[in-house]
C-alpha cells in the first residue's frame, strides 16, 4: 500500500508544471517577502508535502531503517524532485553569471580536441535572456564563452567577460566545466573594493539549479533571477550527447549532484579524513 501512495504523490509531483514562475499562491507570498525585505525563499515544497512523508514511509521499510531514511530523504527528494532554484529580485544583483549548455561541433570539421566548436542554438538563447536581463539590470556580465560570443556579436553588448576555455600549448582544448567556470568569476570578482557582491544566475532550464549551487559553492552569493523565463528547449543536435534530450540530462545533472554531495558528506562527517 505504501508503495501506491508514494507512486500516487509522485506522479502529482511530476505532473506539475516545470517553470521558474511561481504559481498564483507562491507569487502572492513572494510580493509580501518583497516588500519586507526577504525575497530569498526556496520553492522546494511545490511538489507537495505529502510527498516526503511517502518517501520516508516507503524508504524506511525497504531499509528497515527508519534513522538512514530519515537521513537519506531531504537528499533524494532535492536532488530528484526539486529542480528550482531560489530566486532573488533584480535591485538585488550586482553581477550576471551565465553559464553554457551544449553546443555544436566545428562548423569546419578538424580535430575536435583542437578545433573549437560552435556555440549552438541553446547558447544563444542563453544569450537572448541574458540581454533581457541586462535591458532591466544594467550590471557587468561574466558569461562562458559560447553564450559570451551571441552577447558581443549579436547583441553588441559591453562590459562583458567571457570566460574562456583552456588551450594547452599544443593546441589542446579543455573546455571548463560547470565549477570551472564559477571559479573563474569568483577569482575575477574577489578582489574588487566592493566584494565579490550578489550573483544573478542564468543557466538552462534544468541546469540552472546546479549552476546557483555551483556559485554558492565558489563563495559567491547567488540566485536566480525572479522573474526571468530560462530557455528550456533541447537541441538533438548538440555536441554534447549528454544535452540531446531531457531524460538523459537530468540523469547527467543528478549524477553530477549525487557527487558533489557525497563529497559534501564525507567531509562534513568526517573532517580530518
Amino acid at each position: 500500500m505504501q508503495r501506491r501512495e508514494f507512486a500516487a504523490a509522485v506522479t502529482a509531483a511530476i505532473a506539475a508544471p516545470a517553470v521558474l514562475a511561481a504559481p498564483p499562491a507562491q507569487a502572492a507570498s513572494d510580493r509580501a517577502d518583497e516588500r519586507r525585505g526577504s525575497e530569498h525563499r526556496t520553492d522546494a515544497r511545490r511538489g507537495g508535502e505529502g510527498l516526503p512523508h511517502h518517501m520516508l514511509a516507503v524508504l524506511a521499510a525497504e531499509l528497515d531503517d527508519k534513522v538512514a531514511a530519515r537521513a537519506l530523504v531531504p537528499h533524494l527528494y532535492d536532488v530528484g524532485f526539486d529542480w528550482r532554484p531560489e530566486t532573488a529580485a533584480l535591485g538585488e544583483l550586482d553581477f550576471i553569471v551565465a553559464y553554457g549548455f551544449g553546443n555544436r561541433p566545428p562548423a569546419g570539421g578538424g580535430d575536435p580536441a583542437k578545433v573549437r566548436y560552435e556555440p549552438g542554438p541553446v547558447n544563444e538563447a542563453l544569450a537572448d535572456t541574458v540581454a533581457a536581463l541586462r535591458r532591466r539590470r544594467d550590471v557587468p556580465v561574466y558569461a562562458q564563452w559560447e553564450i559570451a560570443h551571441f552577447l558581443e556579436s549579436k547583441h553588441q553588448m559591453t562590459d562583458v567577460t567571457s570566460i574562456e576555455p583552456v588551450v594547452a600549448p599544443d593546441g589542446t582544448i579543455t573546455y571548463l566545466s560547470t565549477d570551472g567556470v564559477a571559479a573563474q568569476v569568483a577569482e575575477a570578482r574577489k578582489a574588487l573594493p566592493g566584494g565579490i557582491g550578489t550573483a544573478g544566475v542564468i543557466g538552462f532550464r534544468d541546469h540552472v539549479k546546479r549552476c546557483v549551487q555551483t556559485t554558492r559553492d565558489r563563495g559567491m552569493r547567488a540566485f536566480a533571477p525572479r522573474g526571468i523565463e530560462l530557455p528550456a528547449t533541447y537541441d538533438a543536435e548538440s555536441g554534447q550527447a549528454w544535452t540531446r534530450r531531457r531524460d538523459l540530462y537530468l540523469v547527467h545533472d543528478m549524477t553530477a549532484q549525487w557527487t558533489v554531495l557525497r563529497q559534501k558528506l564525507i567531509a562534513r562527517a568526517y573532517p580530518n579524513g
